[in-house]
C-alpha cells in the first residue's frame, strides 16, 4: 500500500496511508475458480440425475431394497412394496411421480443448509466466487428479499429431514430380509444402504441447526452434562459437515441408482449370506 502526505485541517502535513492505485478486481495469481467450478458441476450433475429419477416413475423397488427418493411411497400408484413403508395418503387424485412428494423435504434441507448455501452461492451465482475475489453483482440483499428469505425454513427442514432420516432406516432394517421375508439376508445392496443411511444421520446430525437445538441456549454446561456430551458429539460432527455433506449426496444416488439397475434387470443382487 502507498504512503503520502494529505494536509491537516490546522496547515500540518501529516503522513497516511493511501489508498494503492490498483486496476485488478484482485489479485489472485492461483486457479482460484477450480473450486466453484467443481462445486458447480457436481451439484448440477446430481440435480440432473435426481430430477430423471425423480419424474421416471419407475424402477424403483426390488425386494427388499427400495430407491430412497421413493421411500416412503405415499401415492396410489406407488408399486407393491412388500418389504418397505407404502400407504395411500394422496389417492388416485396425485398424478405425478410419488418421489415428488418425499424428495422436497430433503432437498429442501439441503438447499437451505449452511454448507450447500456457500456452494452454489458461489458455484451458480459467484456471489462471491471465492476469496478476495470480487463478485459482479451491482447490489447485495443479502437473504433478506424472496426467495432467499425462504432460508430461514432450515431448521423446520430439518425436523423433517430426521423423520425422512427414520424411514431410511428402517427400509434398511429390511434390507436384511430376503423377498420371502426371511431374516438373516445380506447382499451388496444391503451394505449400501447400511453405508448410506449411516452418512444421511452423519449428515443431518452434522447441521448447525442440530448443535444450536442441542445446546446452542445453554448458559451453563454443568448443569447440562448430558446436553453438553450430545453438544460435542454434534460439534465433532459439525467440524465435517462439508464432507458429511458431499459424501451422503453420492450415497443416495449411488444407492438410487442400485436400485435402479436391479429393479430394471440390469444384474441381481450379489448375496453374502
Amino acid at each position: 500500500m502507498a504512503t503520502g502526505t494529505e494536509p491537516h485541517p490546522d496547515g500540518r502535513g501529516v503522513r497516511t496511508a493511501t489508498r494503492a492505485a490498483i486496476s485488478a478486481r484482485h489479485l489472485r495469481t492461483d486457479r482460484w475458480w477450480l473450486s466453484p467450478a467443481g462445486t458447480a458441476a457436481g451439484l448440477l450433475a446430481f440435480v440432473v440425475y435426481s430430477t430423471w429419477r425423480a419424474f421416471a416413475d419407475a424402477h424403483y423397488y426390488s425386494a427388499p431394497y427400495v430407491s430412497p427418493f421413493y421411500s416412503p411411497c405415499l401415492a396410489e400408484r406407488c408399486q407393491t412394496m412388500h418389504s418397505g413403508p407404502n400407504a395411500d395418503l394422496f389417492g388416485s387424485w396425485w398424478a405425478l411421480s410419488p418421489a415428488i412428494i418425499i424428495l422436497v423435504f430433503p432437498l429442501g434441507f439441503r438447499l437451505t443448509c449452511y454448507y450447500y448455501r456457500k456452494a452454489y452461492y458461489r458455484g451458480f451465482w459467484a456471489s462471491p466466487p471465492a476469496c478476495a475475489v470480487a463478485e459482479p453483482h451491482a447490489t447485495y440483499s443479502g437473504e433478506t428479499r424472496f426467495p432467499l428469505v425462504l432460508q430461514n425454513l432450515h431448521r423446520y427442514f430439518f425436523y423433517a429431514a430426521i423423520l425422512v432420516a427414520g424411514v431410511l432406516t428402517y427400509d434398511t432394517v429390511l434390507a436384511f430380509r430376503d423377498s420371502g421375508h426371511h431374516w438373516g439376508h445380506m447382499g451388496l445392496g444391503t451394505l449400501l444402504f447400511v453405508v448410506n443411511v449411516a452418512l444421511i444421520w452423519a449428515y443431518t446430525l452434522s447441521c448447525h441447526s442440530c448443535r444450536h437445538i442441542v445446546g446452542g441456549k445453554l448458559k451453563h454446561f454443568s448443569r447440562h452434562p448430558v446436553r453438553y456430551r450430545a453438544w460435542r458429539f454434534v460439534g465433532t460432527l459439525n467440524a465435517r459437515h462439508m464432507l458429511l455433506a458431499w459424501a451422503s449426496l453420492v450415497s443416495v444416488g449411488v444407492t438410487d441408482f442400485y436400485v435402479y439397475l436391479l429393479s430394471s434387470g440390469a444384474f441381481d443382487d450379489p448375496r453374502f449370506f
